[in-house]
């Protein structure tokens, strides 16, 4: 708190200076009547503790910042000075009334000095609970009224730690759950840490799997470029499959049966003497013979390709 300045009082340096100056602006933004009112203030405020005032540099924001200041200090010093004043009136009038009360008990033989202990304990222990309880007599509806109060207290203070108490065992809940939360996180993540050399080695050892797989790919494919490019020279189409070629297969078997009688009675005619007539019908049967096997050889070729189509 600081000392007071007389709040209204004419004499005091703040109000000396703001009655005797005006406000102007000069140049450099400093108000003349601001500077000297926060001067007269800092130097009052110094002398109450009997110190100096300190050197510092007056700018617009120091003034403006020490300005707001010393009137928030002022009002404040001038409500406390009037609070201040208001309790020794009402101490006084209290010491008055006071003295009153104990005359007239005096009077009627009631004074605390002809009162036995007993009774000056009682009396002592109920001012203190009405001081306690903050009511300003001692009458019984002010006890009761007092006591209700005081319950309602009592009872909204019960509530509130109850509540207090179920928010902290939720958090206390929470905050184990959270645990062993933590807990099994740290285990996973030990665990993983022990897992990763190995599949780390694994991983590798699958790159290089793939890069050769890759190698092998392009190989194939350029194999099977060569294979499709010699195919297609040969004059391959997709027509002649492996059981086309089977059936032609049994086809020249068929056929080679068919024509080794034939291939055997020609060999045997070389063993025969020439004659030109003879041997002059004998080719012309065989070659009408061997015209008609390469008819049937064509025919059932065809037939084949046309069944596998």
């Amino acid at each position: 708190m600081t000392e007071p300045l007389g709040g209204s009082d004419p004499s005091s340096p703040v109000s000396v200076a703001s009655s005797t100056q005006s406000r102007s602006s000069s140049n450099t933004g400093l108000d003349a009547n601001r500077v000297a009112e926060v001067k007269a203030w800092l130097v009052s405020q110094f002398d109450a503790v009997g110190k100096d005032v300190p050197d510092f540099e007056y700018t617009s924001r120091s003034i403006a910042h020490l300005h707001k200041i010393a009137s928030i200090s002022q009002a404040k010093t001038q409500a406390a000075t009037i609070v201040a004043n208001d309790f020794r009136q009402k101490a006084a009038e209290y010491r008055s009334q006071a003295a009153r009360v104990r005359e007239i008990l005096e009077h009627v033989g009631l004074a605390q000095d002809n009162l036995p202990l007993n009774v000056v304990s009682s009396a002592q222990t109920l001012a203190s609970t009405a001081n306690l309880l903050n009511i300003r007599d001692t009458e019984l509806s002010s006890f009761l009224v007092a006591m209700a109060d005081l319950s309602l207290r009592k009872t909204s203070v019960e509530e509130k730690r109850t509540k207090v108490q179920k928010e902290s065992q939720e958090l206390l809940d929470y905050t184990r759950k959270a645990i062993a939360r933590l807990t099994y996180l740290k285990r996973t993540l030990a665990q993983l840490e022990d897992d990763f050399p190995p599949c780390e080695a694994q991983m590798d050892h699958w790159k290089t799997n793939l890069a050769i797989m890759e190698s092998k790919e392009r190989q194939y494919l350029q194999q099977y470029s060569n294979y499709k490019a010699m195919l297609n020279r040969v004059g391959y189409s997709p027509e002649i499959s492996h059981g086309v070629l089977v059936e032609m297969a049994e086809h020249k078997k068929d056929l080679e049966k068919r024509t080794k009688p034939i291939l055997d009675t020609l060999r045997s005619y070389q063993d025969l003497p020439p004659d030109k007539a003879l041997a002059a019908l004998a080719i012309e049967d065989k070659k009408r013979q061997y015209a008609d096997a390469e008819k049937y050889l064509e025919d059932v070729l065809q037939s084949a390709l046309a069944s596998s189509e």
